[in-house]
């Protein structure tokens, strides 16, 4: 966060010194005319034996400041251990904030100039006690400095637990959401708190936003497709965070990833084809065929999810065993929860671009699925149109399914 510098300071107040130094001369004159014989008015110190006088007691240390802690309160006890530290300053350009524990170590984290915060960069300690000092510019009669205390609050027993589906070091397609998980669902009145300390930093810069797909998971994706070989990295600060009814964050999380080439698969209903582009340039042509009318395929934008090279095809015990049945397939490719893959399909390369046979999958011939399959990463989008049957949202990661306006009606901020 980068704090604008404020273009005006606080201004200084001269005059308060001249009246303090007219209001000392008056109390000296009223000392001199009290008379020759006059004893040494009570509040002038020394002895009296040279008659030469003592000077007036030092003024008392100024008692109010241009600066002070508003938040947490002064002496605090049982503070959240994500609290942001604010403060008031009437020269913010030229105010620091220091944060120190108990033993004097240093408290890291940024310092909002314009909103007069400072945000720690990971959460307090548990039950720890802290000490905020607020250096700020003298004026006048005011000082402009100031310290204040405030009391963590105990471990407490609800913690609620933060995951993310991706990890360092991953190499992902240009669709792929980045995915937090909680373990406990987060009510509507907290989820705009716990979106804001989630951050995601692309390089290049690119405009995204935090989508809810549900009570327990939210999804983060640009306005359009990652660009080729972006650099991701995203923070997840909620430990200590508020999650309702008691609990709190347990821990925070980062991920460093990045984006691969550009691999977008095109599929056609009414051509039985399937385009593939590469970076923007189409590099093969695949004859296939889509589920039948009765169990059609669904048409919409469906991201990879995941990859099994051999796997079986089992819906005996879901359709029974007149309709169900249990194939091996090679080269699979899940697009949505319900079972709709890409996958190599002999048995149905004869009529692959002219005839849909499917139970809803998109078939192509062994050499395709096998080339397909080398190609492909998790988060390849695959679009497919025309067919009887639109993706429901949510079933797979349905992100791109849906236009940017409804995208961020997802969002609680």
């Amino acid at each position: 966060m980068t704090a604008s510098p404020l273009t005006a300071r606080a201004g200084r107040r001269p005059w308060r010194v001249a009246v303090a130094a007219l209001a000392t001369a008056g109390v000296l004159l009223t000392a001199g005319c009290s008379g020759d014989d006059a004893e040494t008015p009570s509040w002038q110190g020394g002895s009296q034996g040279d008659g030469s006088g003592a000077s007036p007691a030092p003024a008392p240390a100024p008692t109010l400041s241009t600066v002070a802690v508003t938040s947490p309160a002064p002496d605090a006890k049982d503070v959240e251990a994500a609290t942001e530290i604010k403060y008031d300053t009437e020269d913010a350009e030229n105010t620091t904030v220091e944060v120190k524990d108990a033993d004097g170590a240093e408290v890291k984290g940024t310092l909002d100039k314009d909103k007069k915060v400072f945000i720690p960069a990971k959460a307090l300690g548990w039950g720890k006690t802290y000490t905020v000092t607020v250096n700020g510019t003298p004026s006048g009669d005011k000082g402009g400095s100031t310290s204040s205390t405030f009391t963590v609050m105990k471990k407490p027993a609800k913690l609620v637990r933060v995951t993310s589906f991706l990890a360092d070091g991953q190499t992902v397609g240009v669709g792929m959401p980045m995915i937090v998980r909680f373990g406990r669902s987060v009510p509507e009145k907290y989820r705009d708190d716990v979106q804001r300390r989630m951050t995601v930093t692309a390089t290049p810069a690119q405009e995204g936003i935090w989508h809810w797909t549900s009570p327990t998971e939210v999804h983060y994706r640009p306005k359009t497709y990652w660009k080729p070989y972006t650099k991701i990295f995203y923070k997840v600060q909620l430990a200590g965070v508020p999650m309702g009814d008691g609990w709190y964050g347990r821990s925070d999380l980062t991920v460093d990833l990045k984006v691969g080439r550009s691999f977008v698969m095109t599929v056609s209903n009414k051509t039985k084809k399937m385009i593939v582009k590469q970076d923007g340039k189409v590099i093969k042509t695949i004859p296939v065929s889509l589920g039948k009318k009765s169990t059609p395929s669904s048409s919409g934008t469906m991201l990879v999810i995941e990859k099994k090279e051999h796997t079986v095809f089992d819906t005996l015990e879901e359709l029974g065993p007149e309709k169900g049945y249990r194939t091996k397939i090679d080269f699979a490719q899940r697009i949505t929860w319900s079972g709709q893959f890409i996958h190599a399909a002999p048995w149905s390369e004869g009529v692959q671009g002219r005839t849909n046979v499917s139970h809803g999958c998109v078939n192509v011939s062994m050499a395709m699925g096998k080339w397909l399959f080398s190609r492909t990463m998790l988060g390849d989008p695959i679009t497919v149109s025309g067919t009887e049957e639109k993706l429901k949202n949510g079933n797979g990661w349905t992100d791109w399914n849906m236009s940017w306006d409804d995208y961020k009606k997802g969002s609680a901020i």
